[in-house]
C-alpha cells in the first residue's frame, strides 16, 4: 500500500461514516444517507491497513449506537460487508467490471437472505407485510371512493401478486444501481487518496453480447403466447425476465446514444438528456436491441 494518503483523511471519512449512520434515524435525510452509506467504509478500507479499518470502525459503531440506537448498527452491517469486498477488488486492482458484478451479487444475496432471516428467525414475513400495507391503503381508497370505476378487491389482489412476483427483479435493478451509484463516488475518492483504481469504460464504448438478443426474442414471444397464470413459474419468471431484459437494452440503447454522441460531436448533456426517456419509455429499449443484433454503429463510424 505504497504511496497511500493518510493522516486527517481517513479521520473525516470515519466521522462521514458516522454522521451517515446517525442520519439513519432522522427521517427525511435517511434516504440521502442511504445512498451514500458504502462510500466511507470503501474510501477507508481501501486506503488503510485491516487494523486500522477495525480502529476507525470500532469508535464510530460505538458512538453511533449511543446516539442513534442499536437499530442504526443493523442496518449499517449491511452495507458493512459489501463495501469490504469492493474495498478489497480495488486494493487487488480488479476491474470496474468485475467490481460491479461481485458486489451487486454480494448484495443481491444479502437482500434475499434478509427475507429469510426476518421469517425464520423474527417469524416476520416482510412479503406479507408488503401485501397488508398494499391491502389496507387500498381498501382505505375505496372506502372513500376514490378509485377508478370497476376497480374491487379482486383487481387489488391481483395487483398485490405483481407486486411481490417481481420482488425478484426489483431487488436486482436496486442493487445494479446502487452499486453502480457507490463505485462512481468511492472510485473517484479513492484515487484522490493515492490508489490506482481502474475505470469503468465509457458509455459510448458498452457493447452487450450478441447471444442476449436470441435469449430477448425467446422470453418476449413465449411471453406473447403464455397464458397469464400468475401461480406458474413460468409466469413468473417472464414477469421478471421481460422487463428485466428491457432495462439491460435500455442500457445498451443510452451507450448507443452517448457513441453517437461522440460521432456528431454533440454537447455532453444531450446523450444525458435521451438517457431519461430511454430508461422511462420501455419500448425504446429496442434501439438498444438493434444495435447489439445489428453493426449500425461500423456505418457510422467516420472512415
Amino acid at each position: 500500500m505504497k504511496g497511500l494518503k493518510t493522516g486527517l483523511k481517513p479521520v473525516l471519512w470515519s466521522v462521514a461514516a458516522l454522521l451517515l449512520l446517525v442520519l439513519l434515524a432522522v427521517p427525511g435525510l435517511n434516504l440521502f444517507a442511504l445512498l451514500l452509506m458504502m462510500v466511507p467504509y470503501v474510501v477507508l478500507y481501501s486506503t488503510l491497513s485491516r487494523r486500522a479499518f477495525m480502529l476507525h470502525l470500532l469508535p464510530v459503531w460505538v458512538i453511533a449506537g449511543l446516539l442513534a440506537g442499536p437499530a442504526v448498527l443493523i442496518i449499517g452491517l449491511f452495507f458493512v460487508v459489501p463495501s469490504i469486498i469492493m474495498g478489497h477488488l480495488y486494493r487487488k486492482g480488479a476491474s470496474a467490471a468485475k467490481v460491479i458484478k461481485t458486489v451487486c451479487i454480494v448484495i443481491l444475496a444479502q437482500l434475499m437472505l434478509e427475507l429469510l432471516l426476518f421469517e425464520l428467525v423474527l417469524d416476520l414475513s416482510l412479503l406479507d407485510s408488503m401485501a397488508e400495507a398494499i391491502r389496507s391503503s387500498f381498501n382505505e381508497v375505496m372506502a372513500q371512493n376514490t378509485l377508478a370505476k370497476g376497480w374491487d378487491s379482486t383487481q387489488t389482489e391481483t395487483l398485490i401478486d405483481t407486486v411481490i412476483h417481481m420482488i425478484p427483479v426489483t431487488f436486482i435493478m436496486m442493487s445494479f444501481f446502487y452499486t453502480v451509484l457507490s463505485h462512481y463516488i468511492a472510485r473517484r475518492a479513492v484515487v484522490r487518496s493515492g490508489l490506482e483504481v481502474p475505470a469503468f469504460m465509457q458509455a459510448k464504448d458498452w457493447r452487450l453480447p450478441r447471444v442476449l438478443v436470441i435469449y430477448y426474442l425467446i422470453v418476449y414471444v413465449i411471453d406473447l403466447f403464455m397464458v397469464r397464470n400468475s401461480e406458474s413459474f413460468m409466469s413468473v419468471a417472464l414477469m421478471n425476465l421481460v422487463p428485466l431484459l428491457s432495462y439491460v437494452f435500455a442500457m445498451q440503447a443510452i451507450g448507443f446514444f452517448f457513441f453517437l454522441a461522440d460521432q456528431k460531436k454533440w454537447h455532453k448533456a444531450v446523450p444525458i438528456l435521451i438517457a431519461i426517456p430511454v430508461l422511462l419509455i420501455p419500448p425504446l429499449s429496442l434501439i438498444g436491441v438493434l444495435d447489439t443484433a445489428f453493426p449500425i454503429r461500423k456505418s457510422l463510424t467516420k472512415q
